[in-house]
């Protein structure tokens, strides 16, 4: 039996690789035989996850923080051209810092700075997971970086994100969990309302243009950058369609199964290319919990079952060989 193993981060906790990890040695242990595919949809583990499927060597870049503080992150320099640059390196919440965070000074400059270095490499297409940022600039610190630094030439950039908030939206949807307490929200949100009008095209009401804070609205109003479905091009750089050809099992995975596991997660995005290949594949998820808000998104999955560390995750594999 051929297994595919297609889990997300359990985030927090586990990365998407260990957790394929743990599940594949106990399906072996049940004699069974799988396939590792760590994925992600845009978010934490996009960048690792694209690496690998483009087989994408790593290269250290100085850049800044959020907060023009110095620092070295990573892109990834694929054979073929292609870059990926992860937002969440130099502009996000997680990035080294020390100064105090304030989310109304963060700006994506370093991000900036990422891009411009895959283009003085070579790269002719530079994909941005946009997952993980501490910044609602509207993109305005990227492309000033951009610009400065001799524009794009003729390279592209594709924008990866997990949700399709609009420009406008991005204050209020994501400001609070970067520090932003309701007066600033409101300050961020009256500063996108100003910039939308006054760019090269007008974001305000483009799904996708919210993510990382307004980024990938500067970067399609600027540069007109692609904005698609990080989960969806997660997918296709690892052939997933392909490898689900010879799979007779799927086994999908997150820290928590909830009701916006629906909304442009990887999880939602794997059923839907299980339901459009035509073939009756069960589909079994491996979670650390599961909301009870779940409803009747459960009846997706042929199992659904919850593993909080790594043992439980291998005896989670052993009993999906046994199906």
């Amino acid at each position: 039996m051929t297994i595919l193993v297609a889990p997300d981060s359990f985030k927090g906790t586990y990365t998407a690789a260990e957790v394929a990890a743990a599940i594949a040695a106990g399906i072996h242990d049940g004699g069974g035989s799988a396939t590792q595919l760590p994925v992600a949809d845009g978010g934490e583990g996009t960048f690792e996850a694209l690496c690998r499927s483009l087989r994408a060597s790593p290269v250290s870049v100085d850049v800044v923080n959020s907060w023009g503080e110095p620092l070295r992150a990573i892109l990834g320099l694929a054979a073929d051209g292609t870059a990926v640059v992860e937002v969440a390196q130099a502009s996000g919440l997680s990035a080294a810092r020390t100064t105090p965070q304030d989310a109304m000074s963060a700006s994506t400059y370093g991000t900036g700075l990422l891009i411009s270095a895959a283009v003085n490499l070579g790269a002719k297409h530079i994909l941005v997971a946009a997952g993980g940022s501490a910044t609602t600039d509207g993109g305005t610190g990227a492309v000033r970086a951009i610009t400065e630094n001799g524009g794009l030439g003729d390279a592209r950039l594709t924008v990866l994100s997990d949700v399709t908030t609009t420009f406008l939206e991005a204050a209020r949807v994501f400001g609070p969990q970067k520090g932003a307490d309701p007066a600033t929200v409101l300050l961020l949100e009256e500063r996108l309302e100003r910039l939308a009008p006054s760019l090269p095209r007008n974001p305000s009401g483009v799904p996708r243009t919210g993510a990382a804070g307004g980024l990938s609205g500067g970067l399609w109003a600027h540069f007109n950058a692609e904005l698609v479905s990080g989960a969806g091009a997660v997918l296709d750089a690892a052939n997933f369609d392909s490898l689900l050809g010879t799979a007779e099992i799927v086994v999908v995975g997150e820290g928590r199964l909830d009701s916006q596991t629906g909304e442009g997660k990887i999880i939602s995005a794997i059923l839907e290319r299980v339901r459009q290949s035509g073939r009756e594949v069960p589909v079994v998820a491996v979670v650390g919990s599961v909301h009870e808000d779940l409803g009747s998104y459960a009846l997706n999955f042929a199992d659904v079952m919850v593993a909080t560390d790594v043992d439980a995750m291998r005896a989670a594999g052993t009993a999906i060989a046994s199906l």
